[in-house]
């Protein structure tokens, strides 16, 4: 094909330099738009057909964990009559196999709570680590006591550091801080919340393993 040269005026030029980049601009956008359509196409595929699968995954892990702690009702019912101990307050028990490699824990997850009369027994508390504070070393000893009784992110104070001050009233004799331990001890009031298995197994080095038993842990 023959090519054919065409004058432009300088007028003429810049018209058609700033036509055939409105065209580009155009094309640009053109493609954007349908890169973005494809993009959306694709994520609405891979979670159409990642969901059933996880779905799937999350009712297998609920049938087992249910299969598990069915079974080990009657081996709790046994551990009891065996130890001659009560369930009661027991929040977990962990079982391991007789040659040593293999270990399951079954427990329950609680959340720390105490009863209203709770702020007696701080306030019993309070008053008597206060009465210590004469000079710089019993202050210090004072403020160590009173972050026992620091409250957590649910305005509740740690059992175990219940268990501590329960320790140092002891210690001291002094009634009103035991009384106040007492009734803190007495105001605890923890909430269930789900239940959870803990699955080991000792690998060729003789190193404990967990097995992971959610999408986060799995590596």
């Amino acid at each position: 094909m023959e090519k054919v040269n065409v004058t432009m005026t300088a007028e003429e030029q810049a018209q058609f330099e700033a036509f055939k980049k409105q065209q580009e601009k155009e094309a640009a956008a053109k493609r954007r738009k349908e890169n973005r359509a494809a993009y959306a196409q694709i994520v609405d595929e891979q979670i159409a057909a990642a969901i059933p699968e996880l779905r799937e995954l999350s009712a297998k892990i609920k049938e087992v964990k249910a299969t598990v702690f069915g079974n080990f009702e009657e081996v709790l019912k046994m551990k009891a009559e065996v130890m001659g101990l009560t369930q009661e307050g027991q929040r977990s028990h962990t079982f391991t196999h007789s040659n040593g490699n293999l270990r399951l824990t079954l427990g329950v997850n609680t959340i720390d709570g105490y009863r209203d009369t709770v702020e007696d027994g701080i306030t019993m508390v309070k008053q008597y680590i206060q009465s210590l504070a004469v000079d710089d070393n019993s202050r210090a000893l004072v403020n160590t006591v009173l972050r026992l009784l620091s409250r957590d992110q649910q305005g509740n104070i740690k059992a175990s550091r219940v268990l501590q001050l329960r320790k140092m009233a002891d210690e001291t004799g002094n009634e009103q801080f035991i009384e106040g331990v007492k009734i803190i001890e007495e105001s605890y009031q923890p909430a269930t919340t789900k239940q959870f298995i803990r699955a080991e197994y000792k690998d060729d080095k003789g190193t404990w393993k967990i097995v992971p038993l959610s999408v986060t842990d799995v590596e």
